[in-house]
């Protein structure tokens, strides 16, 4: 039977795209690397200079990459006045672009997604996420009409009969530390983008809390209540309810007795977190206790997909995050 994994791979090789790899410091970069090509499931630039390949990829077959040194490459020029065109507000000077470019390759690779010679970047098997999304923000920006940049983690978990077959959509599980009623209700709509995209199935989205349905009093529940408001104002075509315990919103029987009138409780596979503490521990206690697989944190909200990784990744996490990004690139 094909795994959710296996759908989204064969929907990236039906129209491939080019994704770039900017971490030549890193064998799990090679060994994915080496799998995407096999698998013939993206096209695969990797930065870095002859002696970082070399090192790095020894015994692997990256034949079928493009490999681009930075120091050499003919567009190298064009990409520097383009950083400086970009940034010329804060005041960027071309030997200040071209140092940062050179001798940090993510912001490189955000300028070829920038000048249109690749469809995404994954990054971040060794560095931080501040590190991958600073130059994607500073270089392809926010997507027009979104208010910010969150991250989720696709979590696919067996033999489970809750959210779709086992997947759910976590967010946000990596990036916005405690987002307020306005950001929460964000993510929430760019969550059920995300989940409808990838799942190509409705998305219910549970808004999560201590509490469901006033069964608790605090300011962390109004928040949560607020945001809920705000996304059915928004989007009132989204299957949308909150505050619901995590319970509640997920297991049809506890669904039914504490929230009996919502149309999402017992069936959420969208579950938005009150703040980056509960997503990022919730995440994490999920992988490890139920041997999920954990593909993120995927970035929503930027003009092209770029994508962060784990710093705990494998090289197969690394492939199942590029097959995402070819997704994501296709729906551009």
């Amino acid at each position: 039977m094909a795994t959710f994994l296996d759908t989204i791979k064969q929907r990236a090789k039906a129209d491939k795209k080019t994704i770039v790899l900017p971490e030549s410091m890193d064998r799990r970069t090679f060994e994915a690397a080496e799998t995407i090509l096999k698998e013939d499931i993206a096209n695969i630039i990797i930065i870095g200079t002859d002696e970082e390949v070399k090192q790095n990829s020894e015994g692997l077959d990256i034949s079928k990459a493009t490999i681009i040194n930075p120091f050499t490459y003919e567009k190298t020029e064009e990409y520097l006045n383009l950083f400086v065109e970009l940034r010329k507000n804060k005041g960027l000077t071309y030997e200040e672009a071209k140092k940062t470019a050179l001798s940090d390759y993510m912001y490189y690779a955000c300028l070829m997604v920038k000048a249109g010679d690749a469809d995404g970047v994954v990054s971040g098997a060794c560095h931080s996420t501040a590190n991958t999304l600073r130059p994607s923000l500073q270089i392809v920006k926010t997507k027009p009409g979104v208010k910010l940049v969150s991250a989720f983690f696709l979590m696919v978990v067996p033999d489970c009969e809750y959210g779709s077959d086992g997947v759910f959509i976590f967010a946000d599980s990596g990036l916005e530390q405690n987002p307020d009623p306005e950001k929460l209700a964000a993510i929430a709509q760019c969550s059920a983008e995300s989940f409808e995209l990838l799942v190509e199935k409705p998305a219910y989205v549970a808004m999560l809390s201590h509490s469901t349905k006033g069964s608790a009093k605090h300011a962390d529940v109004d928040k949560v209540v607020e945001a809920t408001r705000i996304v059915k104002e928004n989007a009132p075509h989204l299957n949308v309810d909150g505050e619901l315990q995590l319970d509640a919103a997920i297991v049809p029987s506890v669904g039914e007795s504490k929230a009996p009138d919502s149309t999402v409780a017992g069936k959420a596979n969208v579950l938005v977190f009150p703040d980056l503490d509960a997503g990022n521990i919730g995440y994490k206690l999920v992988q490890r206790l139920a041997k999920a697989e954990a593909y993120g944190p995927v970035t929503q909200g930027i003009a092209m997909p770029i994508n962060d990784l784990s710093r705990g990744c494998s090289a197969d996490d690394i492939v199942g995050v590029v097959a995402i990004t070819c997704v994501q690139a296709q729906a551009k």
